[in-house]
């Protein structure tokens, strides 16, 4: 689920933190530009694991702060595919069931991924898993605030770096910028279509 990943950055250390240490000064600035920010194609940041090298500090004409470029290493949420992970649910949608970790809430687990025969109650707005047994039927709700358990079955990278329109298209893409803006850049894809995986009631012993 956290992977430690090798990174390379230049950081900026402004003349009022000269005097303090130079590992502190620069550990403090990487947290604050990448802690809980999602890289593209790396994952969710959580926090520096080690510096590994400093390279020399230069102070440029016009700027009286330190440059100094930094070898590191990040932990990081990116958990491979096929992992099994347990979260909550969050909300329940036509579009699937909305899982939470408590630290990242961008996972869906699609209609066609759950345990099957399903249906979604409009009425308590929450999925079904129609349980067949020998005596009929039994409905199982995917309440909100449950624990489940699901496979990691894809995962989405969006680039939601700021990009200028053309002039062409300034007119016309306002909506579009609207609906990128709110995309979520690192989306995970869940399934419980298998034995074992959902709701952790369904499968412990009362």
């Amino acid at each position: 689920m956290f992977v430690l990943v090798e990174m390379t950055d230049t950081v900026r250390i402004p003349p009022w933190q000269f005097e303090r240490k130079l590992n502190e000064s620069i550990a403090e600035e990487l947290n604050k530009k990448l802690a809980n920010k999602v890289v593209y194609n790396v994952g969710l940041c959580i926090c520096l694991y080690d510096i590994t090298k400093l390279e020399d500090s230069y102070i440029f004409p016009g700027d009286g702060a330190s440059h100094t470029k930094v070898h590191f290493r990040y932990v990081v949420f990116h958990p491979f595919l096929d992992e099994i992970l347990i979260g909550e649910i969050k909300s329940c949608s036509q579009d699937g069931v909305h899982v939470s970790l408590g630290f990242f809430d961008d996972i869906v687990i699609p209609p066609e991924s759950l345990q099957q025969p399903a249906k979604f109650d409009e009425a308590e707005q929450v999925w079904v898993w129609e349980y067949e047994t020998e005596e009929g039927a039994h409905d199982l709700y995917m309440d909100i605030g449950e624990e489940i358990r699901f496979r990691v079955m894809d995962e989405t990278f969006v680039d939601t770096s700021p990009t200028g329109p053309s002039s062409a298209e300034a007119s016309t893409s306002n909506v579009t910028e609207e609906v990128q803006k709110k995309e979520a850049p690192y989306t995970l894809v869940g399934s419980i279509s298998e034995p074992g995986l959902g709701l952790l009631s369904w499968w412990t012993n009362s």
